[in-house]
């Protein structure tokens, strides 16, 4: 089991229950899965963005990432239906602890003129929070083999919560670092 998975059960889940006043340990928001996004504008032009994005992404996660299509034509974007215009991942159980382990101790204290993630950006009032990198390479796993094509991509940590308050406790549980509210 990984260290994350084996402290929320044992230590921060009674914790979570207690904070947020729930009498049933078993109603404590936990993590369900954890989803990294590139959406490959140059894909259209280049398909060679295709292949690294779903390199990158298979690197980061230890996973291997599937391409998504688009919906729909935009003749503004070059974009035709079915074409190609990103890569994704999703994590649940054992790798998804993995990567959040990794992404709070060692991906987010890499980020350059960081402060905290920002409290009022990311919630989506449904129980997720997404996180955008400008970079790829803050990433452990990402070489220096990759610096010709920097790209960014998003992180979003899907959630049993209901709302935003009871996701924003369970991230500071898990070790997100937050910024400090004004008052």
């Amino acid at each position: 089991m990984s260290r994350l998975a084996d402290k929320y059960k044992k230590d921060l889940k009674p914790q979570l229950a207690k904070t947020l006043g729930l009498k049933n340990l078993m109603a404590a928001p936990k993590v369900e899965k954890v989803v990294l996004n590139i959406g490959i504008g140059k894909a259209t032009q280049d398909k060679q963005w295709i292949d690294l994005a779903t390199s990158i992404l298979g690197r980061i996660t230890g996973q291997k990432a599937v391409t998504t299509k688009s919906r729909k034509s935009i003749s503004n974007f070059k974009v035709r239906k079915g074409m190609v215009v990103g890569a994704k991942v999703t994590l649940r159980g054992e790798k998804m602890y993995d990567f959040l382990d990794r992404l709070v101790n060692v991906t987010i204290p890499r980020l350059r003129d960081f402060f905290g993630l920002d409290l009022k950006k990311g919630f989506d009032k449904h129980g997720n929070y997404t996180i955008g990198f400008k970079e790829h390479i803050v990433f452990p796993e990402i070489g220096m083999d990759d610096l010709d094509k920097i790209h960014g991509l998003e992180l979003t940590v899907v959630t049993s919560a209901k709302n935003d308050q009871d996701t924003l406790e369970l991230l500071k549980v898990l070790g997100f670092p937050f910024k400090k509210s004004k008052k």
